[in-house]
């Protein structure tokens, strides 16, 4: 059920309002002016939020400011609500990043099919931007053999990797695109003299494999299991002939690709200007980025100091110094080997 959060100052309206949407399966959460409002969406992660814009305490161009300023609700698609018809106030909210604009009086099926038509667009992005076996699957079944495409998705080999395990190893031509099931795995690049540098952490939902298969090339890293994993495997010729076939997977994946070189840019960046306690910081905050999840309430860190060194571009016994500071000084606690972030906004802000 999506969640709507309404901010209305107006009782009846709000009422009203909250009503019908109730009455369309959405789940509803209503406030009574926007600072309210702003709390509340940060609680609830609405899906979308409905939003008046005169109202008491904080108006409407402040909650949406708000809401664009913080990390975990920014993205969130957000409808103003107003009597105003002016010109000016429909261009104001519109450049500072409002998705509609609906004025009052309005019935209530002009207001269903905005939100209806806004979730669906921000569906539609976030499986373009975030693929799962569920979107290639539909994929496979729309391309032009839908039999064999079909007979491929329904019959997908699932392999069963241990931890420590060689998916593939850097030199090695592709041969298969590879998506995480469950588990774990690292990719990273060794030096001459056997160091190595992790380049990419992939988690359930995350596919892996294609870069050297786009590019026609070897496997510029290693991949390797960093627990029990399982991998579901798709053949080269079925990639190439899915690539082939349909534009729109080619997008999805030329997309991955143009996050997959942003993403090491940056990493470039801070191995060659980050501070020791800097990057030390930022592996520890993409470890709990990258596999926490919302179910999961008291996050630990398990993974071998040798390990995260490796992710923090740094030897060892620098890596495990820098832990004892954070610990000393409470960022961080440390049991049984396994690492708990106890403050991650300061341990986030740290500065070289």
């Amino acid at each position: 059920m999506k969640k709507i959060l309404l901010i209305e100052d107006n009782e009846d309206i709000r009422e009203n309002t909250a009503e019908i949407l109730g009455l369309a399966n959405y789940a509803v959460t209503t406030a009574a002016n926007g600072k309210i409002g702003v709390e509340l969406a940060l609680q609830v992660k609405p899906d979308l939020i409905v939003c008046d814009i005169m109202m008491p305490v904080l108006d409407g161009y402040g909650v949406l400011h708000a809401v664009q300023k913080n990390e975990s609700i920014k993205n969130t698609p957000f409808i103003f609500l107003t009597a105003k018809t002016e010109r000016n106030d429909f261009r104001k909210g519109m450049e500072q990043g409002a998705d509609d604009y609906i004025t009052k009086p309005f019935d209530g099926t002009e207001l269903l099919n905005a939100i209806d038509s806004r979730l669906k667009k921000i569906d539609a992005l976030k499986q373009y931007l975030n693929p799962t076996i569920e979107d290639l699957t539909v994929f496979l079944q729309s391309s032009h053999n839908k039999n064999d495409m079909h007979s491929l998705a329904e019959n997908r080999n699932i392999n069963k990797y241990k931890k420590k395990q060689v998916v593939y190893a850097e030199g090695n031509h592709p041969n298969r695109l590879y998506y995480v099931v469950t588990g774990k795995v690292k990719a990273y690049k060794t030096n001459n003299d056997g160091k190595e540098l992790v380049t990419e952490l992939y988690s359930p939902g995350d596919f892996f494999g294609y870069i050297a298969m786009l590019e026609e090339t070897v496997y510029h890293d290693t991949t390797e299991t960093m627990e029990e994993t399982t991998l579901s495997v798709i053949p080269k010729e079925d990639f190439d002939e899915l690539l082939g076939n349909n534009p729109q997977v080619a997008k999805k994946f030329i997309q991955l690709l143009a996050k997959n070189i942003a993403e090491k840019e940056e990493q470039l960046l801070g191995l060659a200007y980050n501070s020791l306690r800097k990057k030390v910081a930022e592996a520890l905050m993409l470890l709990q980025k990258k596999y926490k999840t919302e179910a999961t309430q008291d996050f630990k860190i398990c993974i071998s100091r040798e390990s995260l060194a490796t992710i923090a571009g740094t030897a060892t016994e620098s890596l495990i110094r820098t832990l004892s500071d954070f610990r000393n000084e409470h960022l961080i606690d440390i049991k049984a080997g396994n690492i708990m972030i106890l403050n991650e906004k300061k341990l986030g802000g740290l500065v070289n």
